[in-house]
């Protein structure tokens, strides 16, 4: 059953377009270092740091209606119903065009994102409006830029787009969208500014390597199945 839903009869395109690997390789190695750094810096502070103050109070509640609205609309798409609806929503296409390895992605790399996000927030243990609130990093933000990164690795192999087109569509996909995340969850008081850049980083890292592993897990079986085959056919 599983492998039924990594391959189709034929040759599935790749979801890490190969002209994008070796870029978006090293871009999940740079943000690494950085959720590392951020997280060693941050460790059990309950305070914004000197960063955060650069850009807003980051523990007040400051947007107003209309903006309000705005932002409390962005922050649903994080929260488990709004997740829930993107998720099956990005999946729903990726079957519709019969791309069912793009469809594994899109589960596995949010799954994955939320999930290293979670595990970094109980290791890092830092906090927002009191000590049951964990923040670093957010996971609102590594979210929303997980999903954008795979829909736009997805494009990128679709459109047939080269190197530089495939990173800069990714990158602007993933600034844009975790931007957008970023400023919600900072405006509502909800994330210090370096919870979202440690979540924007966290979805950079994880989701190149979970795209590498479907497909190499997706190439495997493929191969296996086509041997099998050639063996009954002898």
């Amino acid at each position: 059953m599983f492998r039924a839903c990594l391959y189709a009869e034929n040759p599935a395109p790749a979801v890490l377009p190969p002209a994008l690997r070796a870029w978006l390789g090293l871009t999940s190695i740079l943000a690494t270092l950085v959720v590392a750094v951020l997280g060693v810096l941050y460790a059990g502070h309950g305070e914004p740091g000197r960063v955060d103050r650069w850009f807003v109070d980051p523990t007040a509640d400051s947007v107003r209606p209309p903006w309000r609205n705005v932002a409390l609309a962005t922050d649903f798409l994080g929260e488990p119903a709004g997740a829930a609806a993107l998720v099956v929503a990005a999946v729903t296409g990726c079957l519709l065009l019969r791309w069912t390895r793009a469809a594994v992605l899109v589960v596995a790399a949010a799954g994955l994102t939320v999930g290293t996000a979670t595990l970094i927030k109980q290791v890092v243990g830092r906090t927002i409006h009191g000590d049951g609130n964990l923040s670093y990093p957010s996971g609102h933000a590594a979210f929303v830029t997980a999903l954008a990164l795979v829909v736009a690795l997805l494009a990128t192999g679709r459109l047939g787009l080269g190197r530089s087109a495939g990173t800069l569509l990714v990158l602007a996909a993933a600034l844009v969208f975790g931007a957008a995340m970023g400023w919600a969850q900072v405006a509502l008081g909800a994330h210090y500014p370096t919870d979202v850049l440690g979540g924007w980083c966290t979805a950079l890292a994880v989701v190149p390597a979970t795209a590498w592993l479907v497909d190499r897990t997706a190439d495997r079986l493929a191969d296996r199945t086509a041997d099998a085959g050639r063996r009954e056919h002898r």
